[in-house]
């Protein structure tokens, strides 16, 4: 059995067919081809799955893409402008805030909600959103200076 998901992917309408069971995760990735979503633990500890879902961040792997039918669906891929990187992007760039890259869509969907909803959070604040998200590689001092960097940016 088969069922019609129709959701806003970036910014775009978007309708597929997928299994009652497909995680959210999985469809973005396999069926719609938006690999940056990546899939690290499968029960939504590490973070590495995290999307904007309606605006808010949401564990990708932890739900169904029936669940969402009709939700708006912010990727990795759907931060960038016109194929300009953000400047949230632009920053971890800049900062050297990824090594392997693994975990950086699910930082940047997470950094992306706590920007908008406090412009200029304190390092401990900035660690604190960030604990959700598992990075092996870069000790997480780089995320935060580039997490600052834009908040400082805002003024």
């Amino acid at each position: 059995m088969k069922l019609t998901v129709t959701l806003t992917v970036n910014g775009r309408p978007v309708e597929a067919t997928c299994e009652p069971r497909r995680t959210l995760a999985d469809f973005l990735r396999h069926d719609l081809g938006l690999t940056g979503v990546n899939v690290g633990c499968e029960h939504g500890a590490c973070g590495s799955c995290t999307v904007l879902l309606d605006g808010a961040t949401a564990r990708s792997c932890c739900l169904l893409a029936a669940q969402v039918d009709g939700a708006s669906v912010t990727t990795v891929e759907g931060m960038a402008d016109n194929g300009a990187l953000s400047p949230l992007q632009e920053a971890f760039r800049r900062h050297h805030a990824l090594q392997c890259g693994f975990c950086t869509p699910g930082v940047l969907a997470t950094a992306t909600e706590l920007l908008r909803d406090h412009p200029h959070p304190t390092e401990a604040e900035i660690r604190a959103a960030l604990a959700g998200n598992l990075c092996r590689c870069t000790g997480y001092q780089h995320i935060v200076d580039a997490v600052r960097a834009v908040a400082e940016s805002s003024d």
